[in-house]
């Protein structure tokens, strides 16, 4: 049962939406998952979807799903690109991943106009390009 599985608290894991120049001089936005641990995580799994209102309707995005083997650590994986007309609603992304045979899992929620130039941060482990953090 799921009450009987130990949680463990998710450390040195990082989402990230990151934006670089493309070929016509213009931003596109993408979501990474950042491994910082000293071993490798496997059987990686990101759920991700938008939620929220404007003009008092309820919006939602389509929920993707991303499976990823296993990603080393130091290393980072490209999750998805995401559109900036999604930048006003609650950006959602629940990460699930194994260390060893221990479960981990955590949502990484970027809040509404939370994605803006003013929260760009260099971002090491991506070779420098510019992107909102969360941990």
């Amino acid at each position: 049962m799921k009450k009987d599985i130990p949680f463990l608290p998710v450390e040195k894991i990082q989402v990230v939406v990151a934006r670089k120049l493309n070929e016509v001089n213009e931003y596109d936005w993408q979501v990474f998952l950042i491994n910082q641990n000293e071993v490798p995580i496997h059987t990686v799994f990101v759920t991700s979807q938008g939620y929220g209102e404007q003009n008092d309707e309820k919006l939602k995005t389509s929920t993707l799903r991303h499976f990823f083997p296993q990603i080393e650590p130091g290393e980072h994986q490209l999750i998805e690109t995401i559109m900036p007309n999604v930048f006003h609603l609650n950006n959602e992304y629940w990460v699930s991943y194994f260390i060893d045979n221990q479960i981990f899992d955590k949502k990484f929620i970027f809040v509404p106009d939370s994605i803006v130039e003013d929260n760009l941060v260099p971002v090491p482990a991506l070779g420098g390009l510019e992107g909102i953090l969360h941990e």
